[in-house]
């Protein structure tokens, strides 16, 4: 055998060895994955269920950071609604679609609270997510620091709360968008009979006391909040609603639109075709995140 034909198998192991030891250490396929966790509240005295969604970059890329958005479900939902309902395929398809830039997305479990303090302080949320999640997410995922790099989002009693939260927290999220919220400016005025107590208690949760507190209600409205609050400076805001909205949201969207334009804060506002469902959120929770994406300032990565 020559010398050159003695080589040639040498060369063929090397290349096949320095192939095998190139694609093993390529980085797998950027995907992105939720996880569901809890963690503990003093403030709550148990542990609260959270779902986050990592964007696809997330574990392959160890040394970036990311905005952060929180999203806060309907009534009636948990920390999963994201996931249940196809929000998390919906948001895995516009990021390989390039149409949504890399931020985690945070879902805590707020029962039905609507994100609030309670009235009768045994569960005071607000504080609990403000006080112990905010830092706990910052400590635990690679987040970047500052307002402009924290949103705040919602459906329906998720859309209330991210409202009040972002207009009472200003310092500490730069945008805020809403689909379907909670928005009612004039609830029923006068006494009402037990039953009827009763049944608007249950439908907002406790949250507001029993039997209602209308007080209560008006000083953690986000009406309120517009009117005797400094406007939010430098606060990103969306928010959209159903022309036909079961609950008759619609109004109150289109009165707080008014209201806002009156104090001269600016924002984005729609009124779409349909109802309060799950078809409506479907078509335009992509509408929320997009607004967000670009509030943040996140920006798609390449596919390479």
């Amino acid at each position: 055998m020559s010398e050159s034909s003695r080589k040639a198998p040498t060369r063929v192991a090397v290349l096949l060895i320095a192939f095998t030891l190139a694609v093993a250490a390529a980085p797998a396929h950027a995907s992105p994955r939720a996880e569901c966790r809890s963690m503990p509240s003093k403030l709550l005295g148990r542990k609260v269920p959270y779902c986050v969604l990592l964007p696809p970059s997330y574990d392959n890329d160890r040394s970036r950071r990311y905005p952060v958005l929180y999203f806060l479900h309907g009534l009636g939902q948990n920390e999963q609604a994201m996931i249940d309902s196809g929000g998390f395929n919906l948001t895995q398809d516009l990021w390989e679609q390039m149409q949504l830039g890399e931020f985690l997305i945070v879902a805590p479990d707020g029962d039905r609270s609507f994100f609030i303090n309670s009235r009768d302080g045994k569960r005071p949320y607000e504080d609990f997510l403000i006080q112990e999640m905010l830092p706990f997410i910052d400590t635990h995922y690679r987040t970047k620091e500052g307002r402009h790099n924290r949103g705040i989002a919602g459906v329906s009693m998720g859309g209330y709360g991210a409202l009040h939260l972002a207009l009472r927290h200003s310092d500490l999220f730069g945008s805020v968008s809403a689909n379907s919220a909670a928005l009612i400016a004039n609830p029923p005025e006068g006494r009402v009979d037990s039953e009827s107590a009763t049944a608007i208690s249950r439908a907002l949760g406790g949250a507001f006391g029993t039997p209602f507190d209308r007080a209560f209600w008006d000083r953690n409205s986000p009406f309120t909040l517009v009117r005797e609050s400094p406007p939010p400076a430098g606060l990103q805001i969306y928010f959209d609603c159903g022309t036909e909205d079961d609950y008759g949201f619609n109004r109150g969207a289109q009165e707080f639109h008014d209201l806002l334009v009156s104090h001269h804060i600016p924002h984005e506002f729609h009124l779409y075709p349909g109802g309060h469902d799950i078809n409506y959120f479907a078509e335009h929770l992509p509408d929320s995140l997009q607004f967000q994406s670009k509030a943040l300032g996140a920006l798609p990565v390449p596919k390479k």
